[in-house]
């Protein structure tokens, strides 16, 4: 396949950023869209020229390093997989492929299509944990009994990987699904309960303050989401927020 890109090269966050075109030749259909990029990339230093900083770690669809905005939309045209796992299959010899950055005043660039997302950091950090004492004193995890129903939506929500799809794809910049994700993953088992009212609190409060928008029940968050979070937890965290709210004591 012969393949013309068109990638957004930004030298930091506070230059001035362009699309410049690259022309690649040969690639395989099975190569993955990250293996191309390291196609482009070698060419690039070959030709004495600054090669395309892009994010990427596991290359498995489980860490949410490679956050690359698509040909318009956030991993590109598949449907459930990263960056990382979009073969060039999915596109035509002959292609203009678009490659930019996940665009949020909350994701600043780092350097061309590398974004900075320790804003879901601080998040997490917020409150996205339980406080337990480990120091030899863990119950079994059969301990504590747990309906089916509640373990199995307390773990599609904690597959979120904070990639940031949901973000880049939101029209107002919105981290609700993220958040609500790591609310939901705790709301629903007892482990959670505890903390749970300061969770969410602390949670939507650091999300605020990161610069992320609200929600308007677009949808298009859980379209692009590369691990299928369901808009149901959005209502959970909104409910848990709503409670918690009501009877905060601070």
């Amino acid at each position: 396949m012969n393949l013309t890109l068109k990638v957004w090269r930004q030298k930091d966050g506070k230059a001035k950023g362009s699309i410049e075109t690259y022309e690649i030749k040969d690639v395989s259909p099975d190569s993955s869209f990250l293996e191309m990029l390291d196609m482009a990339n070698n060419d690039l230093i070959e030709g004495g020229k600054d090669p395309i900083a892009f994010d990427h770690d596991c290359r498995e669809g489980i860490c949410g390093s490679c956050s690359l905005y698509i040909n318009g939309e956030a991993h590109g045209p598949g449907r459930l997989i990263t960056t990382c796992q979009l073969h060039m299959r999915s596109f035509k010899d002959g292609e203009t492929i678009y490659i930019e950055p996940f665009r949020a005043a909350a994701f600043p660039v780092i350097k061309d299509v590398m974004v900075d997302r320790s804003s879901f950091d601080r998040i997490q950090q917020a409150g996205g944990y339980v406080s337990v004492n480990t120091s030899g004193n863990t119950q079994d995890a059969n301990s504590l009994p747990i309906p089916k129903a509640d373990a199995d939506k307390a773990f599609d929500a904690a597959t979120c990987i904070g990639c940031g799809a949901c973000v880049a794809t939101c029209k107002n910049s919105s981290a609700m699904l993220f958040v609500a994700a790591k609310v939901s993953q705790f709301a629903l088992l007892p482990q959670g309960k505890v903390e749970a009212k300061r969770r969410v609190l602390n949670m939507v409060k650091q999300m605020d303050e990161e610069g992320f928008g609200n929600c308007t029940n677009t949808g298009a968050c859980e379209v692009e989401c590369p691990k299928g979070i369901s808009l149901e937890n959005i209502a959970r965290m909104n409910r848990e927020y709503l409670g918690a709210a009501v009877t905060s004591e601070d």
